[in-house]
């Protein structure tokens, strides 16, 4: 019959076994625990005096392009993470319409300048004559040239044409902006100059065509939808055949300048103290959670507001009210605008408070 002490011993062993078995097997999620609450890579004494959740966007901020107006739309010239530069035609609406007016508005001011041609030139009117002639010329020839430019851009994309064109087609629309600037500046002072004379009947009817034709023309540009800054293609929404509409909740392709990126992190209003323009910051995206991206505070916005990023539905009594922070990354690597991402904080390089 075993002895009573045995029984103890083996009561006591098969607790301690246990034990063992529970250390051993929660070690691994205890570390990989550790390892998830920390920045990758970050020394043990590294503290941080505050963290805010961010978005990840381009330099110029996302740049939504709509329809100036309600059209069809003919032709979507541009592919996401195509390279524009500022003023490339983007997409293209029926212009039918459009065409025809402006066809008519300008042979209404070739006709207009037949008839006056034809008459006499009053006194006082000659310098001033020529000065018209001269602006409406430059208009024209920086309309030709646009519109040579969008060519040339078209081309080059389809692979018909070369990059050496397209350069020489955005040199002489540069040319023919300068030149119609200097003759309306000329003509500008041409009529403001003792003894003009002002325009007769036949010079006011054309004067009258050639701003019904500069209507037209501004009618005709609508149906044209331009990059409005240098930078690369995120999205496009377009699609030959749908109706675009003015509106920015259903923009027809977003742009933006992926020179450099930034992160617009969402502070809490109390930690708004702890933070300066120049301070350290590093960030940490779920994507790459072996990564850190180090930065620094470029701006504070001065206006506390509801947060945005995490907005899901009305917003609530208990919702904290937030500062947006513009932090600059100093090397964003494989980060892409819209990424989510954490904003630490740190305690050095405290900087100066300051605005946008």
């Amino acid at each position: 019959m075993p002895m009573p002490g045995g029984k103890v011993a083996v009561l006591v062993v098969v607790p301690l076994a246990a034990l063992a078995i529970v250390l051993v097997v929660a070690g691994p999620f205890r570390a990989e625990e550790a390892s998830r609450a920390a920045p990758a890579n970050a020394p043990a004494q590294k503290r941080w005096t505050a963290v805010a959740p961010g978005r990840v966007e381009p330099l110029s901020r996302e740049i939504k392009v709509a329809a100036p107006v309600i059209g069809r739309i003919a032709e979507v010239l541009v592919r996401p993470n195509d390279k524009v530069f500022s003023g490339e035609l983007l997409v293209r609406l029926d212009d039918t319409e459009a065409l025809a007016r402006w066809a008519a508005a300008d042979a209404q001011a070739a006709l207009r300048k037949r008839v006056r041609n034809d008459a006499s030139t009053p006194k006082g009117s000659a310098e001033r004559r020529k000065a018209e002639d001269a602006a409406a010329d430059a208009e024209h020839a920086a309309t030709e040239a646009r519109a040579a430019l969008d060519r040339a851009a078209g081309a080059r994309r389809a692979g018909r044409g070369s990059q050496a064109a397209l350069d020489a087609a955005r040199v002489a629309l540069s040319l023919a902006q300068d030149r119609l600037r200097e003759q309306q500046d000329a003509l500008r002072k041409v009529k403001a100059a003792a003894g003009t004379a002002l325009p007769g009947r036949l010079e006011g009817e054309l004067n009258v065509a050639r701003a019904e034709l500069a209507l037209a023309e501004a009618e005709l540009e609508k149906t044209r939808i331009r990059a409005p800054l240098a930078g690369t293609v995120l999205q496009v929404q377009a699609k030959v055949g749908e109706l675009a509409a003015p509106s920015t909740e259903q923009p027809l392709a977003t742009l933006g300048d992926l020179s450099a990126l930034r992160v617009r992190a969402e502070l809490d209003e109390k930690d708004l103290v702890k933070i300066r323009v120049g301070q350290r910051v590093f960030v940490r995206a779920e994507a790459f959670r072996d990564r850190e991206f180090e930065g620094k505070v470029a701006s504070i916005d001065q206006v506390v507001g509801p947060s945005r990023i995490n907005a899901r539905g009305p917003r609530k009594m208990s919702d904290v009210d937030v500062m947006e922070v513009l932090v600059d990354l100093a090397d964003s690597g494989p980060l892409v605008p819209g990424m989510q991402a954490d904003v630490y904080f740190s305690v050095d390089t405290p900087g100066r408070q300051g605005s946008q």
